[in-house]
């Protein structure tokens, strides 16, 4: 079931210091949760906000994937504990088949292998779903814009997770340049591409081709996954 009408709204946040720009209308969201009575909840809170439009929702990862080209999102709210095939490979899926849709996780799931495998799988954000209706409306639009999100909680999980190198050498070396590492801890703070041209003082055209580089060296393909893969290799 997929509503096609709707354009995109642009709102930049910078980890949780938010700038807004007005480029777009409307964020068009897509849901993925198994448990009927909480996807109608979401919907109506999403409904809430002028800015955000649900387009279609799914019960399972199959149908989600399957569902993409006729429904067109921006972004996908996709829980990971689904029948048939798993949030995180359903993930997989949209990113390999469709890369510019975003793709934020809502979930209880709270485990750091799982929290991983999710952004990994090219997930650009990761949402706990007692999350704060404001909050998750903010999620959405900082996702939407290109951004990273990740819940305070999983924030520290996932921050901890690189807490025990403490300075330790890298186990290989790193494959960019002096520059793209630049871009890379800019992107891994949740820049986007006018703010990392504004703070190293080059052009946004520049700031893409890095962009494009650097997924092109880390073979990945979403600059959530570069700054994970960076981060777990001790680059950045």
């Amino acid at each position: 079931m997929c509503n096609t009408l709707g354009v995109r709204l642009s709102i930049v946040n910078v980890g949780l210091a938010v700038v807004t720009t007005n480029e777009r209308n409307v964020i068009r969201v897509y849901l993925v949760e198994d448990q009927e009575l909480f996807r109608h909840g979401l919907k109506s809170a999403l409904r809430a906000d002028p800015k955000i439009e649900v387009v279609g929702e799914a019960g399972d990862g199959e149908t989600a994937v399957a569902s993409m080209k006729d429904c067109r999102p921006d972004l996908v709210l996709m829980d990971i504990g689904l029948p048939g095939i798993d949030g995180i490979e359903a993930t997989r899926r949209i990113q390999a088949e469709n890369p510019t849709i975003k793709v934020m996780m809502l979930t209880s799931h709270e485990h750091e292998e799982e929290i991983f495998a999710a952004l990994s799988a090219g997930a650009n954000g990761y949402c706990i779903k007692d999350t704060p209706g404001e909050r998750l409306r903010l999620a959405i639009t900082t996702v939407a814009d290109g951004a990273a999100w990740l819940d305070p909680r999983i924030a520290k999980i996932f921050l901890g997770a690189f807490g025990t190198r403490n300075g330790a050498p890298p186990e290989h070396e790193s494959p960019l340049s002096q520059r793209e590492t630049e871009v890379l801890k800019l992107m891994g703070d949740g820049l986007s591409n006018k703010e990392i041209a504004d703070k190293l003082v080059i052009s946004v055209s520049t700031v893409r081709t890095h962009v494009e580089h650097i997924l092109e060296k880390l073979s990945v393909s979403g600059r959530t996954e570069a700054a994970v893969k960076a981060m777990r290799a001790g680059w950045i």
